[in-house]
């Protein structure tokens, strides 16, 4: 592991660096509407490379320790907390009642993904 790190803790800060990138890459150009479709798809395409750089290897050095069902469940979770980050602080919307009880039943779901 790298720097001597548990392999959950390196899974998770992977996964995270991950779904920034994708959150930017899906969401981003929402910002900008201005930019034309081909070149907003050819902007988050590249954007969703470096995505794939940290999602590959957590999916890799993660499995093993943690399900596939785990995995994708880490992730959804961050998912979710990096999107109402970005939501809020890069797009300027506002979380609602009715958004924060969707997010917390998603999360309810994943603590029985976890309960063995």
């Amino acid at each position: 592991m790298p720097f001597g790190l548990p392999v959950s803790l390196v899974t998770i800060v992977l996964l995270i660096g991950s779904n920034v990138f994708m959150t930017y890459a899906w969401y981003g150009h929402l910002r900008n509407q201005s930019l034309g479709f081909v070149a907003a798809i050819l902007i988050s395409w590249g954007i969703a490379f470096f995505e794939y750089c940290l999602q590959v290897p957590a999916n890799r050095l993660g499995y093993g320790y943690f399900s596939a069902a785990e995995l994708k469940t880490i992730q959804e979770v961050i998912s979710l907390t990096v999107f109402g980050v970005f939501s809020t602080v890069y797009l300027g919307e506002s979380l609602t009642w009715n958004h924060a009880v969707g997010f917390a039943l998603i999360v309810a779901g994943a603590f029985f993904v976890f309960k063995g």
